[in-house]
């Protein structure tokens, strides 16, 4: 009997044994799996049970949370929806987060381990604690300028402080307002196939999820290639230049939309945008200089992220020299999101310095703590200083007496480059209008925003001057916002 009793004792022990293993396996080794299982009702019921933390520009929030009700008890909404959604994205019952709201989702919604008083307390618990905010480094003058400067056109703007990295605007537009998809039910639903649908892309977020041919901005990138190889060594200097210009290795020729660029200086060509000059200067450069002076502004970069995902801008790693021509001054496949092109005028104003762009300045828990913080780091040294203060002498240059004059600040020093990107079968589509910039406040010699701006629909000719004609009036207004502030 003793021994029947030891038995029935072992085999009890081994069933206690193996229950505490499965409990185990199912609330620490699984328990991310069945998180992240949409089948589990719970977490969804748990994520909306309690209002989320606030992201908040100027110390302001510009979203909230309201009670509706239950399973799903609170719902997101948005002050100013359309002007921020590029930064917060949405968070919706139905269709998950997207940006901010999606990167910092365990801060907003209490998750995180980085909000917890008393470390591993969250693991340990499984509790949810009061949503964190988050502290954007958004300048509200300065995104809302940019958004008015738009006024619902298709395009974007990006604008970044040179000296730290901080995103200072970051606008989409046509946008939408994201409160529109809180919640569940029918108007949701029919509110995101709407969205989807939409032929003019409102939700797409064109300032770092949208790459475009970025034209005659590009020029920007093959000068200072051909300044840090010692193509050309004088700015003033012909470049023997001719006009038109046979591609190298082709038979197909390039001309200029106007006059004055054969052999004209590197000065020149960059002040009226003269196509032959810059796609002679980049074949010259070669592809293997023009692919590193383009990587050292941040192109053919999947890594980078604000905390959101950035698409990569382009330039291709292998081409012939015809495409190589063609691709300095930003056509054949050579892309750029406007954030990218903002981040060129910010190494160039900066003195060569490229700071790694970054959207989120703090977080804090629900009682106000710091409990991270974000700050200047260096990405690159894009190009050495001198050559970015010669840089700086040709893009002030289109400000004062080239295709740029329309960005032109009284008392403040303007640094830009227009372009306008041809696309469509045969360049049959409308161009793309762009114009990138940096401003130095009055008496300053540091830039204190650079700013890149494209617009889809602008109505020009296909010339530079149409980027100075529909986007630098855009850039000028954001730079003024800035500067007024500092």
């Amino acid at each position: 009997m003793i021994r029947c009793v030891r038995h029935a004792a072992a085999f009890c022990f081994l069933l206690l044994v193996a229950l505490l293993l499965n409990a185990a396996r199912v609330q620490v080794v699984k328990a991310s799996a069945y998180d992240d299982n949409p089948a589990n009702r719970r977490i969804a019921i748990t994520r909306y049970h309690q209002p989320r933390g606030d992201i908040l520009v100027g110390g302001s929030p510009v979203t909230g949370s309201r009670d509706a009700g239950g399973q799903l008890r609170y719902r997101r909404t948005y002050a100013d929806g359309p002007l921020y959604a590029p930064v917060t994205g949405f968070a919706s019952q139905t269709y998950g987060t997207t940006l901010l709201e999606g990167t910092e989702d365990g801060v907003l919604s209490g998750t995180a381990s980085q909000l917890a008083s008393v470390p591993l307390w969250n693991e340990i618990t499984r509790a949810r604690q009061r949503g964190g905010d988050v502290h954007t480094t958004i300048d509200a003058a300065a995104q809302r300028a940019a958004y008015t400067g738009l006024a619902g056109r298709r395009g974007a703007v990006a604008a970044v402080d040179p000296a730290t990295g901080r995103i200072l605007a970051l606008v989409s537009s046509p946008s939408y307002d994201p409160a529109a998809l809180s919640g569940t039910g029918a108007a949701v639903n029919d509110a995101w196939t709407r969205m989807n649908t939409d032929t003019s892309q409102p939700m797409l977020d064109r300032a770092i999820r949208q790459t475009y041919p970025p034209g005659s901005t590009f020029k920007v990138v093959t000068a200072a290639a051909a300044l840090q190889s010692g193509k050309v060594t004088d700015l003033l200097a012909p470049t023997r230049s001719p006009d038109p210009y046979r591609l190298p290795g082709s038979t197909a020729t390039l001309t200029n939309e106007g006059g004055g660029c054969a052999n004209a200086s590197m000065y020149d060509a960059f002040r009226v945008s003269c196509n032959t000059v810059f796609a002679k200067l980049g074949a010259d450069v070669g592809l293997a200089g023009m692919r590193a002076q383009a990587q050292a502004f941040g192109f053919n970069d999947t890594r980078l992220r604000i905390p959101p995902s950035v698409a990569k801008s382009n330039f291709d790693t292998r081409m012939s020299p015809d495409q190589v021509a063609l691709s300095s001054i930003g056509q054949f496949d050579t892309t750029a999101t406007p954030l990218q092109m903002a981040m060129v005028a910010a190494a160039v104003g900066n003195g060569g310095v490229l700071m790694a762009p970054y959207l989120v300045d703090s977080v804090t828990n629900h009682s106000g703590a710091t409990v991270s913080a974000d700050g200047p780091r260096t990405l690159h040294r894009a190009m050495s200083e001198g050559t970015a203060q010669q840089l700086q002498q040709l893009m002030e240059a289109v400000v004062t007496d080239g295709t740029g004059t329309n960005a032109a600040i009284p008392g403040v020093v303007v640094g830009g480059k227009t372009g306008t990107a041809q696309h469509g079968v045969d360049n049959t589509g409308t161009p793309y209008a762009w114009f990138i910039s940096y401003a130095k406040p009055p008496g300053g010699t540091q830039a204190s925003v650079a700013v890149a701006v494209v617009v889809e629909d602008a109505e020009a000719v296909r010339a530079d001057i149409s980027g100075g004609g529909n986007a630098a009036p855009v850039a000028r207004a954001v730079m003024q916002a800035v500067l007024s502030a500092r």
